[in-house]
């Protein structure tokens, strides 16, 4: 059965690991460059909310794009969008041209992002869905390190770099373009407040807000913090692969038991070895390098299965007709807590200090680990 489903959306998920590298490209790109043309740590921190407050609205109007036109057209249309505000940030550097530009990308990204996750939740069921949105970010993850080793080896300080995420972007359109895959019904999609979904399934709600900030801390401001330490450009590329390995290795066999499992208590463990990840990568420096490249891998392998575990968990209790609404909701809490996350972590480096960049980590994953204990304890597996 997985196996079928799998074969039927293949120009999706091939759509959606290219997509993947340009993102992985796209967020250290502009964090590197942004040190290189003297921003400074606070203005890089609010560019790079933009792209959150983007993706905040993006998932609003994605429910109303796949209703109007359907999933693929939807897709290509944001896409292109996506590719366009890239090439402009190569064109115009500019801090306020730059927040735009990275608010019209976050806005197509985390619409596509609602298209792609509601196709996999309509097809999924309760017995394979951890695993098959493992599989899908499995290859996000995968595109996420491909995108790394690319720009290590590109010059950030130039504009091919910029033209390299456009060019992909596009390919991206092919292999969605040209399926014979069938697409879902475009049926009229349940609405879920996000209150409402706070009240029927809590933890997938603070595990949204809470994972994203982190995840707009790492991805933002994490290049930034491994040039202050003393890495060069080589070692931030391997530094923030070493994470999105360690996520991409450890998500198909996390997915796989948390279907198994009680998905809550994979949670809380997940979270709490983050946690004590982050602790150690607090007290390193460049003259540890193997050792931050191993903790920073780990810490990847524990966090950042933590969104699809989150994901499925929340699906677990809805109806068909709630999976488009309910995943817009997530994704746009989300969003809000990525808004928060890359400015608030930027404001304690650069006016308390850099170890204070994992340290907040250490006390976010750690709350979730928590919780996630707590709500074992009020309500039985589904």
């Amino acid at each position: 059965m997985l196996r079928q489903q799998l074969r039927a959306i293949s120009s999706l998920l091939t759509s959606i690991t290219l997509i993947g590298i340009c993102v992985g490209m796209t967020s250290t790109l502009l964090s590197l460059r942004a040190t290189i043309e003297n921003f400074g740590t606070l203005t890089t921190g609010i560019i790079m909310s933009a792209y959150f407050i983007g993706f905040l609205f993006g998932t609003t109007r994605a429910p109303k794009d796949i209703r109007r036109v359907g999933y693929v057209r939807a897709f290509g249309g944001l896409a292109a969008l996506a590719a366009a505000s890239i090439l402009i940030q190569a064109i115009w550097i500019d801090p306020t041209v730059w927040f735009i530009m990275r608010f019209l990308t976050g806005f197509a990204i985390s619409a596509i992002f609602v298209i792609v996750e509601s196709w996999l939740n309509t097809m999924a069921d309760n017995k394979n869905r951890g695993t098959l949105l493992s599989v899908y970010l499995v290859l996000i993850y995968g595109g996420l390190v491909v995108g790394q080793l690319v720009l290590g080896v590109a010059d950030p300080s130039g504009f091919v770099a910029f033209a390299l995420v456009a060019l992909l972007i596009n390919l991206a359109l092919i292999p969605i373009l040209i399926s014979v895959s069938v697409e879902p019904t475009t049926h009229e999609p349940r609405k879920v407040p996000i209150w409402g979904l706070f009240k029927l399934v809590p933890l997938g709600i603070v595990n949204a807000f809470i994972m994203q900030a982190c995840y707009a801390m790492f991805y933002g401001i994490g290049p930034m913090y491994a040039t202050y330490i003393g890495l060069s450009i080589a070692q931030v590329s391997l530094f923030m692969a070493s994470f999105i390995l360690g996520g991409m290795l450890s998500q198909a066999p996390i997915g796989l038991l948390s279907d198994r499992f009680d998905r809550r208590v994979i949670m809380a463990g997940c979270a709490g070895t983050a946690a004590i990840m982050a602790l150690i990568l607090s007290q390193l420096g460049s003259e540890l390098v193997w050792l931050i490249y191993l903790c920073v891998g780990l810490f990847g392998a524990c966090a950042l299965p933590l969104y699809s575990l989150g994901m499925a968990h929340t699906n677990d209790f809805l109806e068909k007709d709630q999976m488009v609404g309910a995943t817009g909701a997530i994704i746009k809490v989300g969003g809000i807590g990525s808004i928060i996350g890359a400015p608030a972590v930027a404001a304690l480096m650069e006016f308390g200090g850099v170890n204070y960049f994992f340290l907040l980590i250490v006390v976010m994953t750690s709350v979730v680990c928590v919780y996630s204990l707590y709500r074992v304890t009020k309500r039985a597996a589904d």
